[in-house]
């Protein structure tokens, strides 16, 4: 099992971007994970960060690190998005695999929290995250947002 950046490694641009597209995307946003991930190549900024899952060299899960997913709590970065194991190879915690990476690299940035919008229910709870309240997206449905401190304690609202 491997975790790898897209920006790190570029020759995985064109397969992660098809099966990140693939898990998350709609015909109408296709073109906004191909901008932001081939921006995310040549930026000197730390985020957005884009990873894969690889077993073997197969690609069996993603996620990303970016500043904001899509909600109205704009306040609170960086937030971890697009978290999905393929479904013949979930229950092996492979998603805690992508979710300490996503840990790791926004605390060797200099992050005190990582944050993260779902429906989801219980699920992240199991990975330190804590519950903190709702926010809402652009196109109008509602989110859980919860936080994970990243030394220890929760600090909710806590400022980046």
């Amino acid at each position: 099992m491997k975790v790898i950046s897209i920006r790190e490694n570029p020759e995985y641009y064109e397969r992660g971007l098809a099966y990140i597209q693939d898990k998350w995307a709609s015909g109408a946003t296709l073109p906004l994970y191909e901008d932001c991930i081939f921006h995310a190549l040549k930026t000197e900024r730390p985020l957005p960060q884009w990873y894969l899952l690889l077993k073997a060299d197969e690609i069996i899960g993603c996620a990303g690190l970016i500043t904001n997913d899509f909600i109205s709590r704009m306040d609170l970065y960086p937030w971890m998005c697009a978290l999905f194991i393929d479904v013949a190879h979930r229950g092996k915690h492979y998603g805690q695999v992508l979710i300490e990476q996503a840990k790791a690299d926004a605390k060797k940035i200099g992050f005190k929290q990582l944050y993260l919008c779902t429906d989801h229910v219980g699920y992240y709870e199991k990975y330190d995250f804590t519950y903190i309240g709702d926010g809402y997206h652009p196109w109008g449905d509602q989110s859980r947002i919860y936080q994970c401190d990243l030394l220890g304690g929760i600090e909710n609202e806590s400022k980046n």
